[in-house]
């Protein structure tokens, strides 16, 4: 084990991502901790001073609510960069659009195709019709292309093997996105010679493929150039940020409700120079406020008639109405199934076994092995609801046994995944802790995948929990070309030409100007 900020480094048993078993720096790690062996704790510690004061000064932050009014705090990211080598990212881009694929495939036949899945007995009916995601407001509204999905956040750990493992899919309006921009732009200021030692591909072309793809499946109609608008609960919302970010990086308007009109099934928006026609919402806002004539009538954030307008092929809205279903936990189980059906192919990338409590036989285990297990709610996202048997007490596991007994269709139970760990600054030196991944997968012309994506870190010690409001942060992930590949355009390598002074102020405040407000990085928060 190296010395310096790694002195009494220990992985504990679990699978680490810089070192082997044997206390090795595995080969894609070596000039990194080469590089950070040239540092002192104290020269770290001033660097993170300059990103804190960066993200302060440019309005990147959070908002953590808990007893009594929110605090806002410094968007947490550690310096230490998560790495994955070519070879091993291209298994996981490969089986992320595999899933991708098959997932859009099994929406567009529950909505509009003939729900061949369910009479062929491999999803059950009641489950897709009893889950909360299930929209039948959607039934029969196509999509063009069958692209439900054109913006996917697949959430994948590593386990005690090193194997890359799904742990659930969000399909409705998945965030984060804007983390991973920032996060690349301050390590290019604060680290910047670290890129040097690597080819790191980009992720700087997200806005153009986001916008490419959100074209792609706009109607026939829309002719040669369609215009695409982001479309936003508004600034209360706690992803607000993100919302303005984006609509920025495509250089699209960023739109209210009310700042769109449907006219005889055909959806404009207000401009000083007059009504002017819209034919793609990329909307950040959940299915019951979209559309108060068909969902929730109390909803003052929608559009009243673009559920009509959709069906009327007129307008798209992306991601599509009803997606939900697919990110339902106790679907989720049935992942694997859908994948082979759809695709003829095994999945590549595996899921965590999973117990459904309607099935009598696994509640009686899953109630039997309550103190082993990870118990959450299949309509809930961002960590909240949980139960982590090994963490629990006997007041909470009886607690979940009585809402499992109560409503077991409301829950799932999974094996507990010993989430793979990461060094990671903790004051004056490093320390070992639990990290996920949420790739971005788009679906447009074709399915591609972000080269990366976020890497979330559980900053307390011994926390399965990665959320940034429950203590958790991010890390910068460098995906590295191949050694031997051309660079291919739009998928350049950013170490080669960085030439900077690592640490220099003046750079670091040049960070684009965004709030990150959604700490969850899950689902789009409800307004």
């Amino acid at each position: 084990m190296t010395e310096g900020l790694f002195a009494g480094y220990d992985h504990d048993a679990f699978f680490d991502e810089v070192f082997t078993r044997d206390g090795e720096i595995r080969p894609h790690y070596r000039a990194l901790v080469a590089r950070l062996g040239l540092f002192s704790a104290d020269e770290l510690s001033r660097r993170e001073r300059l990103r804190d004061a960066a993200f302060r000064t440019q309005g990147i932050t959070f908002t953590v609510y808990g007893e009594g009014e929110g605090v806002e705090r410094t968007f947490p990211m550690d310096l230490i960069p998560r790495i994955i080598p070519a070879d091993e990212w291209a298994e996981v881009e490969r089986g992320l659009v595999q899933r991708v694929d098959a997932l859009n495939r099994f929406l567009d036949d529950l909505y509009v195709g003939e729900q061949a899945i369910i009479h062929d007995g491999i999803v059950p009916k009641w489950m897709v019709l009893s889950s909360d995601g299930f929209e039948r407001e959607a039934t029969g509204l196509s999509v063009p292309h069958s692209s439900r999905c054109v913006v996917a956040g697949i959430d994948l750990v590593r386990d005690v093997d090193g194997v890359y493992r799904v742990l659930e899919d969000n399909l409705r309006n998945p965030s984060g996105i804007s983390y991973v921009l920032e996060n690349r732009a301050a390590m290019t200021r604060v680290l910047s010679l670290a890129f040097k030692d690597h080819r790191v591909r980009s992720v700087d072309h997200y806005g153009a493929m986001l916008l490419g793809a959100l074209q792609h499946v706009a109607p026939p109609a829309a002719g040669d150039d369609p215009t695409v608008v982001v479309l936003t609960p508004g600034v209360y919302n706690s992803a607000y940020f993100e919302h303005a970010f984006l609509a920025r990086q495509m250089g699209v308007e960023l739109v209210e409700g009310r700042d769109l009109v449907v006219d005889d099934h055909i959806v404009s928006m207000r401009t000083t120079h007059g009504l002017r026609r819209v034919d793609v919402i990329y909307r950040r806002i959940d299915d019951a406020f979209l559309d108060p004539v068909v969902f929730r009538p109390d909803s003052q954030l929608g559009v009243p008639g673009l559920m009509a307008a959709a069906r009327a092929g007129n307008v798209t809205i992306a991601n599509a109405a009803g997606n939900g279903v697919a990110d339902d936990k106790a679907i989720y189980a049935f992942v694997p199934d859908i994948i082979r059906y759809y695709t003829g192919e095994e999945p590549i990338l595996e899921s965590v076994p999973t117990y459904l409590l309607d099935d009598p036989d696994h509640r009686a285990e899953v109630l039997d092995r309550l103190g082993d297990l990870v118990v959450k709610p299949v309509a809930e996202s961002g960590g909240y609801g949980m139960l982590i048997g090994p963490a629990a007490t006997e007041a909470e596991i009886d607690e979940f046994r009585g809402k499992l007994e109560a409503d077991p269709r409301g829950y799932i139970a999974q094996e507990v995944v010993s989430l793979s760990r990461h060094p990671t600054l903790i004051d004056d030196h490093l320390e070992g802790r639990h990290i996920d991944l949420r790739p971005f997968v788009i679906s447009g012309e074709k399915i591609e995948v972000v080269p990366g994506g976020l890497t979330r870190v559980a900053l307390r010690r011994g926390s399965l929990v990665v959320n940034s409001s429950q203590g958790g942060g991010s890390k910068d992930t460098w995906v590295l070309a191949p050694e031997r590949d051309p660079r291919r355009p739009g998928d350049r390598s950013e170490g080669a030409d960085r030439e900077r002074v690592e640490g220099d102020p003046r750079e670091t405040a040049q960070l684009p100007v965004v709030r990150a407000d959604d700490a969850d990085a899950g689902e789009e928060p409800s307004p």
